[in-house]
């Protein structure tokens, strides 16, 4: 492939991954009672709104071409839990909603790869949608704040408990990347993520 078709080939379904995970968040919390992603114009699939030029296009870039892994973010949709019905409930579910668009096009993509061409741009298109919607799903369920898994502990744990762990919010970019760098990231990851594609496609085919 060109090199064009290459970065179609691993930008199209990355960015889409990102920007419909998004706005699954801003979705569920405007249907729970908060507006605010709405009032700001997140509930779009326009990918500008929602690109971070680091983290949806840099890093991503960086890591794959390095290392072949996957590894991103967007800008974070805002919610307001006090406008939530239910906060603590409604928390888990805005912060699940992500994660469970991701698995939707993860099905999507390996369907659409089980009735591809094998040697055709849309089996290798439908490879990096797998790998990077298995990838954004696992990586968001992990229990260190921001991360969407960090949100459903918190809805789960007593007032004081999540307050104090919340409290690493702050570092949480920082471990992610510590975890990265040492290779422990992908050591949690690539089972999982394997795991999963993996039971999926028996589950299809």
């Amino acid at each position: 492939m060109t090199l064009l078709l290459q970065i179609l080939v691993f930008a199209i379904p990355a960015i889409f991954a990102i920007t419909v995970h998004e706005v699954a968040h801003g979705w569920v919390a405007n249907r729970l009672g908060d507006p605010t992603a709405a009032r700001a114009g997140r509930l779009s699939l326009n990918p500008f709104r929602h690109v971070d030029p680091v983290g949806t296009v840099l890093v991503p870039a960086v890591v794959y071409l390095t290392s072949g892994a996957f590894f991103g973010w967007a800008r974070p949709v805002p919610v307001d839990w006090r406008r939530l019905r239910h906060p603590r409930r409604d928390m888990a579910l805005v912060a699940v909603a992500g994660p469970l668009s991701n698995l939707l096009m993860l099905v999507a993509w390996i369907l659409v790869l089980l009735n591809a061409d094998p040697q055709g741009l849309w089996a290798r298109m439908s490879w990096t949608g797998v790998s990077f919607n298995a990838t954004i799903m696992v990586l968001n369920l992990l229990p260190v704040p921001p991360l969407d898994g960090s949100r459903i502990v918190t809805s789960l744990l007593p007032a004081g408990a999540a307050v104090s762990y919340n409290r690493i919010e702050p570092f949480g970019l920082l471990i992610l990347a510590a975890l990265l760098m040492t290779g422990l990231l992908g050591a949690i990851l690539k089972p999982l993520v394997t795991g999963l594609v993996g039971l999926l496609g028996l589950l299809f085919t």
